[in-house]
């Protein structure tokens, strides 16, 4: 694509992306304002955008009931969460080694998530989250381990087996989410796994499987054979140069494609509604505000919106980096 040399081209490309990024941002920006109104406020005839915010929706949403001995423990535990947020953020200017600073917040992270629950009596919502977490994590990596072993070995075999293989996945991957419900709900019934997390985790594992597998395999075939050949030839069998040689260099790639598991697996809202009944994660659980009678509900549902908006918000930014080099790669040819 030749660069937009012309000034009224520029003012023109730029006035496009402006008018969808605020087209994109708008619809969160009035959910977000709507978690912040009271009832009154919320369905006002007119919209209002001057108020006294409050913080009530999301206590209600959150938080069952506070400790009578000390009532700032949420505004501790908010605290302690943005503070380990800005340092796994700011990890690279710390004079300390990121790695250790990844981990560490890592583990205050699950630190924080299970003295929540100890210090404050929790809404159901929380329950929902931590199932979110539960099922987001391990369909990533599972997803991640099968599609980056099965996305190497077909970038690397050129047979028709592997033609077969593509196609097949990509056929699979055409199917309505309707037409794996039923099947994963049948084998759920025989196996008694109904409503549990493992149920779930296999169904989004199986859906999201062929996605993977095409989209790592197109990183795979960008890095030259010569690396993991001159590996082979200093005494690493084909494994360990793959781990070794070929991941590292395949990083961004990897990134990029856990990022949209993510996105699949936490926003997936179907197979999860009807593999599970009591076991639910956030989409879920949203919508039993949204589909209630009662229209007070509707700012319980924004600010429940937003709160499951801000975490995968804050592993985008997190992630950025790797997201933009991975989403590149190999769009340029030297």
């Amino acid at each position: 694509m030749d660069r937009v040399n012309s000034p009224a081209g520029r003012v023109f490309v730029h006035f496009v992306l402006v008018v969808f990024a605020v087209y994109s941002l708008v619809p969160f920006f009035w959910t977000t304002l709507q978690s912040f109104k009271t009832f009154k406020d919320a369905f006002s005839r007119v919209p209002v955008f001057i108020f006294q915010p409050t913080w009530k929706n999301y206590q209600e949403v959150w938080i069952r009931s506070l400790p009578d001995a000390d009532s700032s423990v949420g505004y501790f535990i908010l605290m302690a969460a943005v503070i380990i947020t800005c340092l796994m953020l700011f990890a690279r200017y710390i004079p300390l080694k990121s790695t250790w600073i990844y981990i560490g917040g890592l583990i205050g992270y699950g630190l924080l998530l299970w003295a929540i629950p100890q210090l404050v009596y929790m809404q159901k919502y929380y329950k929902y989250f931590i199932n979110t977490i539960i099922v987001t994590v391990f369909t990533i990596l599972t997803s991640i381990s099968i599609g980056c072993l099965a996305g190497y070995a077909l970038a690397r075999y050129a047979g028709m087996a592997a033609v077969v293989i593509l196609i097949a996945a990509l056929a699979f991957r055409a199917l309505p989410r309707l037409a794996f419900v039923l099947p994963y709900f049948w084998i759920g019934s025989l196996t008694n796994l109904l409503d549990t997390h493992i149920l779930v985790i296999i169904a989004l594992v199986a859906v999201n499987q062929p996605f993977t597998i095409w989209m790592l395999r197109s990183f795979f075939m960008d890095v030259p054979k010569d690396l993991e050949e001159s590996a082979m030839v200093d005494g690493a069998n084909r494994l360990t140069s793959f781990l070794n040689v070929i991941v590292p260099v395949a990083w961004p790639g990897i990134i990029s494609t856990a990022l949209f598991t993510l996105l699949l697996a936490y926003n997936e809202f179907l197979l999860v509604r009807v593999l599970t009944q009591t076991n639910w994660t956030l989409p879920v659980a949203i919508s039993r505000y949204t589909g209630a009678e009662d229209p007070a509900q509707l700012t319980l549902a924004a600010a429940a919106s937003v709160s499951a908006t801000i975490p995968i918000i804050v592993v985008i930014l997190f992630f950025q980096k790797h997201l933009v080099k991975g989403l590149s790669a190999g769009a340029v040819k030297g």
